[in-house]
């Protein structure tokens, strides 16, 4: 059964435990919470990919081979200086414990020990063997924690949740990214005689009112707003009175589950080549959309399970880059969710909710116990 006791004292001293990311150091929460998976008896191992980025993976055995893993991750942000509360203190006031990661994602953290330990304490059997997983360097894109056990084969499930998210939201689709940068090169020539030269500065303006101007052909999605495009640095020119040969600028496009990275590059080409023929893209980053039907056993067993904990089911959508998409590539279903407090993630005197927690607990234990793969 789940103790709301035991489940505070935990959190409490996950908060205490330093874990900010830069500069990153997670080898101390991850100490406590393997020890504290090992005297249940869970199969626990560590591995670190840099010095004292440590991971932790713990197993709790059930009666097949079939595998279902539950991950928060235990870095957070830097704290920052508008903090009124002590960040690592863990300050209770009524119904919200304060403290740095009490919504992202230490609380989560939590509720997953103490579900486990309630499935332990209970004498509890599953069906499936339960992974769980602990991860570094989620605040600085996962190259520590989760996509090196996924690339190493040392994370191998068939099923994922994905615990970091708000007010026991289902996210099941997400946003596509790609990040790049656009370099421009034109011709130097004086200021006094520009038709001399020609303008990258002036190139880069006429293709990004063209890229803001221009109507998206795209597959609607009821969790998702509509794809973006947005212009994150512009730089070019080295001083006032000279031609700019050259200038770069970096884009951020969020696109939707049904279209294809390569689809937004071709038009990118496109829309530069009508202005210059002198030009790069260099891509950054790409995670591709994300989404799972609402029919998947994991979504309707979830569904299930916060009903039984008297929780009004919330599927949704993220704008933003998550973790989730790690799982796609490797064909892994996948859903994320999560008991913290919406607003609350990367904020000064970040909270979660006691209560959300002590609930986010018990249905997450209700959750493992009944749920089965199809």
């Amino acid at each position: 059964m789940v103790n709301k006791k035991r489940l505070l004292n935990t959190i409490r001293k996950l908060i205490s435990l330093d874990s900010q990311n830069p500069p990153g150091d997670e080898s101390r929460a991850a100490g406590f919470v393997a020890k504290y998976l090992r005297a249940l008896g869970l199969d626990v191992k560590t591995y670190s990919f840099k010095s004292k980025r440590t991971n932790v993976i713990a197993t709790l055995k059930g009666r097949s081979g079939r595998s279902l893993l539950i991950t928060p991750h235990l870095d957070t942000v830097p704290a920052g200086k508008s903090w009124r509360h002590d960040p690592f203190t863990a300050k209770i006031t009524g119904d919200k414990i304060y403290g740095l990661g009490a919504t992202d994602c230490k609380g989560n953290v939590a509720c997953a020990m103490e579900a486990i330990h309630s499935l332990v304490e209970e004498g509890t059997e599953l069906n499936y063997n339960l992974v769980f997983a602990a991860t570094s360097d989620e605040e600085s894109g996962s190259s520590l924690g989760l996509i090196p056990l996924l690339e190493r084969s040392i994370l191998k499930v068939e099923a994922a949740v994905v615990l970091d998210a708000d007010d026991f939201e289902i996210v099941i689709t997400q946003k596509g990214l790609m990040h790049l940068k656009v370099s421009i090169k034109g011709k130097k020539a004086h200021g006094a005689y520009p038709w001399l030269g020609v303008n990258a500065i002036d190139i880069a303006a006429r293709v990004i009112t063209d890229l803001k101007d221009q109507k998206i052909n795209y597959k609607k999605n009821r969790y998702l707003r509509e794809p973006t495009v947005n212009v994150g640095t512009i730089k070019g020119g080295d001083k006032v009175n000279v031609v700019s040969d050259w200038c770069e600028f970096e884009l951020d496009f969020r696109f939707l589950p049904g279209t294809s990275h390569k689809r937004i590059l071709r038009n990118l080409k496109a829309i530069i080549s009508r202005y210059s023929s002198n030009f790069k893209i260099d891509i950054q980053g790409i995670q591709e959309p994300y989404y799972i039907s609402p029919e998947h056993p994991l979504v309707k067993g979830l569904i299930s399970a916060m009903r039984s904990a008297k929780v009004k089911p919330r599927l949704s959508g993220s704008e933003g880059a998550t973790v989730i998409t790690f799982f796609k590539s490797r064909n892994i279903p996948a859903l994320a969710t999560g008991f913290g407090s919406e607003g609350c993630a990367h904020v000064a005197d970040e909270y979660a909710r006691v209560s959300n927690l002590y609930k986010g607990a018990k249905l997450l234990a209700g959750f493992l116990k009944n749920y089965k793969f199809s």
